[in-house]
């Protein structure tokens, strides 16, 4: 059976906080852990009033503390943002923590406008080494050596690495490295089966966006929040998740429903009977064993009811 998880942007929604996103999101992780979700993952952006979700170890610490079995990680690092040493620092720190059940998945995106990510990174991540350098750097301070700097506790404490991508590349690199890759398929439907692919023999796991309610007519109708802030981005506007009766009213012309059938077909929308054979599509025509939900809706009750029943229909 597919092993199902969440990858949860802690998202600040039309007319909510950061505060209230990041409570959702540990509401969400204790339900995840219920449902029994194999691993929870937060991501990391920067200068995005959208998304809470910019310090994942401190995210990770707090969800791991709050629970007892289910993995918890970082989906992920953006590596050209950090000085690999204190990466490796945290996570050994966090590994050391919850011994067995602390992933670390490695990006190369900025993650956020450029102003923004031009605050995070000190003038030596500007110019910095190449990704893959930056990576084997990383790895290296998990393992024992005479080198001449040791990342303490991250010696001894290594979490599960994977590398985060949507292209051949990125998945090449994790499978010459020997480490897990998560393919963005709700970033890149179109490209997973090449993708994954070129992997040789990588464990995998495939991000999926997923929206499940009790009917069809339901799900639509929470997923018009998603398609409206992703017609708001494609028109250079960023927008704060919407909610659906907003997007419902929203006057749409044929050239936005056009676009949006473009921008959004990677979706899987509706009730469980048709959420499921979509889900088990994606298994097939990727390989994979597992599938990282994510579940863009602007109410959280609702958001937990997708998540609900979504873990009744694992392929």
């Amino acid at each position: 059976m597919t092993r199902l998880s969440v990858l949860d942007t802690s998202p600040i929604v039309q007319g909510s906080t950061a505060r209230e996103a990041l409570r959702h999101t540990l509401d969400l992780a204790l339900l995840a852990e219920e449902l029994g979700f194999h691993r929870y993952w937060v991501p990391e952006h920067h200068g995005m009033r959208g998304v809470a979700s910019s310090a994942p170890a401190v995210v990770v610490g707090r969800i791991a503390a709050a629970t007892e079995r289910i993995r918890v990680g970082a989906g992920g690092v953006l590596l050209p943002n950090h000085a690999p040493i204190v990466v490796a620092e945290q996570f050994g720190t966090l590994e050391a923590f919850h011994p067995g059940r602390i992933d670390l998945g490695l990006g190369r995106a900025p993650g956020g406008p450029q102003p923004a990510v031009d605050a995070v990174r000190s003038e030596r991540e500007r110019t910095a080494k190449s990704f893959e350098d930056q990576v084997r750097e990383l790895l290296g301070y998990f393992r024992p050596g005479d080198d001449r700097v040791r990342a303490v506790p991250a010696v001894g404490n290594k979490p599960s690495v994977w590398l985060l991508g949507s292209s051949g590349h990125s998945a090449e690199l994790a499978g010459s490295l020997g480490l897990g890759y998560a393919f963005a398929h709700h970033l890149r439907p179109d490209n997973a089966a090449s993708a994954l692919g070129r992997c040789r023999g990588a464990q995998t796991l495939v991000s999926v966006s997923v929206i499940v309610a009790d009917t069809d007519a339901e799900a639509e109708y929470l997923a018009g929040s998603t398609r409206l802030k992703v017609l708001s981005r494609v028109r250079g506007r960023r927008i704060q998740l919407p909610s659906a009766a907003d997007a419902a009213a929203y006057p749409y012309r044929d050239e936005d429903r056009q676009e949006i059938a473009v921008r959004s077909g990677g979706a899987l929308v509706g009730s469980p009977d048709t959420v499921r054979p979509l889900l088990q599509a994606v298994v097939d025509e990727t390989g994979t064993t597992e599938l990282m939900l994510t579940t863009p809706v602007h109410d959280h009750a609702a958001r937990r009811r997708s998540y609900e029943l979504v873990s009744k229909i694992r392929p």
